[in-house]
């Protein structure tokens, strides 16, 4: 191809491109135009850059010529919606259901799919006969008695859930609600594949952040979590250790909790700082800025604020035994571990909350224990989070709004003299520092 040829072709493409959107206005086509620069630096022109637009912009762009209302085009242009690969697709696609897609191999997988369920339907018949027989007996006929019956009882139970479980869990419709955040957490399938995607990722990172700010042994000997729990501050999610501002953590904040096993259980909030500085023992002890109990809580929930217990506009029920106190750290003190914890009552006993308050408000607050808490009222711990503080520009403005006494308190680090006298030179070194060995004194470093 000669020179002109090739200088040429550019502009017969922009010319055919420009002509090929006359003709078909209508016709969405994201057309480059073509632009030259000049061959001298005096004769350029400069061409103002537009904006380039977000994602979710551009898909209502390329959806406003098509049939869909407003409604809907807000609908697929959420974040509700799960992935952008999938909300493209719908957008792309026509209004056709999702289990009637016209694809062989997939109509093919949901008959077998659909045989399999039926499969597990007629089990969990089966087995749910079993347990009716079962209650219907008399204890007295078996070998093992009433233990021996009460066991059978939650080992079948358990099974019927198990099958449940499977019968769901390769449904593609079910897991197109899941992802998009539209599933009945009422149902096992739900639960179940919520407590797979937490124990995937965000459980692992919680028991990280409990052994790495050494929360077992300090505040507890052991715990193992059970429940999802989240932190935001002022509508911010917060990551699991994060250092935050004094006035981000002066209101109280919100926990976002799952739970992954069926029924309603009653729960108890404490937040505590693991760092709090005796000076007089020189040692570290624990001070109490948080306690509400007796919480109602079950697998539909999920958003629990903190600054609503205890008042009448509360919607999630509960009662604030100790008030939120805003985290603080004197100037020239290591950062502070605010450790979050959630305790599920034993049998879902209520707790008296005018004892918490006389044992753990006002005075109380330090020096506390939250394993003696645990033990008390037997508690089990469920779920933990952790957020860390320290001084910053914001501190002393917090403690005063708050009443707050020492934040004209600096600690410093005492350094001491080392009461050893001076070392020797010692090893191979050392013992060829005399004039003997000159030669190799660039080779060596001279201790001496």
């Amino acid at each position: 191809m000669s020179r002109p040829q090739q200088v040429a072709r550019p502009i017969v493409r922009s010319l055919q491109q420009s002509r090929s959107i006359t003709v078909c206005p209508s016709r969405s086509i994201a057309a480059r135009q073509f632009s030259t620069t000049a061959n001298r630096k005096d004769e350029g022109t400069t061409v103002e850059q537009q904006p380039r637009a977000s994602a979710t912009q551009r898909l209502s762009d390329t959806l406003s010529g098509s049939h869909w209302t407003p409604e809907q085009l807000e609908k697929l242009t959420s974040h509700t919606m799960g992935s952008r690969r999938r909300r493209a697709a719908i957008a792309t696609s026509s209004d056709i259901p999702f289990e009637q897609m016209p694809y062989q191999c997939f109509q093919e997988a949901r008959k077998i799919l659909n045989e399999d369920r039926q499969e597990k339907i007629a089990q969990i018949v089966a087995e749910t006969e079993k347990i009716k027989h079962l209650e219907a007996a008399d204890a007295s006929t078996m070998r093992g008695g009433e233990p021996y019956k009460q066991k059978r009882l939650e080992s079948l139970r358990k099974y019927v859930e198990e099958l449940k479980i499977l019968a769901d869990i390769n449904d593609p419709l079910v897991k197109r609600r899941f992802e998009d955040g539209m599933g009945d957490m009422n149902k096992p399938i739900y639960r179940y594949l919520a407590d797979r995607k937490w124990r995937s990722m965000d459980y692992k990172i919680t028991v990280q952040r409990i052994n790495q700010f050494h929360i077992v042994p300090d505040v507890l000997p052991k715990f193992d979590p059970t429940m999802d729990v989240k932190l935001s501050f002022r509508g911010q999610p917060i990551a699991p250790g994060a250092t935050l501002n004094s006035r981000v953590t002066e209101v109280a904040p919100t926990l976002k909790m799952q739970v992954f096993d069926a029924g309603t259980r009653l729960l108890s909030v404490v937040v505590l700082d693991a760092d709090v500085p005796d000076l007089e023992s020189d040692f570290f002890t624990r001070r109490c800025h948080y306690l509400a109990t007796n919480i109602p809580w079950d697998p539909t929930k999920k958003q629990l604020p903190l600054r609503q217990i205890g008042t009448p506009t509360s919607q999630t029920g509960g009662d604030l035994a100790v008030p939120w106190l805003p985290p603080f750290a004197q100037k020239g003190s290591p950062y502070h571990r605010l450790a979050v914890f959630v305790l599920e009552h034993n049998a879902n006993e209520k707790i008296d909350v005018t004892k918490l308050t006389e044992r753990y408000d006002g005075s109380g607050r330090e020096l506390f224990s939250l394993k003696g808490l645990r033990d008390k009222f037997k508690l089990k711990v469920a779920g933990f989070s952790i957020f860390r503080t320290e001084w910053d520009e914001n501190t002393a403005a917090v403690m005063e709004r708050h009443g707050i006494l020492g934040a004209d308190v600096e600690f410093k680090q005492q350094h001491f003299k080392s009461l050893k006298g001076p070392r020797k030179a010692r090893g191979w070194e050392a013992k060829r520092q005399k004039p003997k060995y000159r030669s190799l004194w660039k080779y060596t470093k001279r201790l001496a």
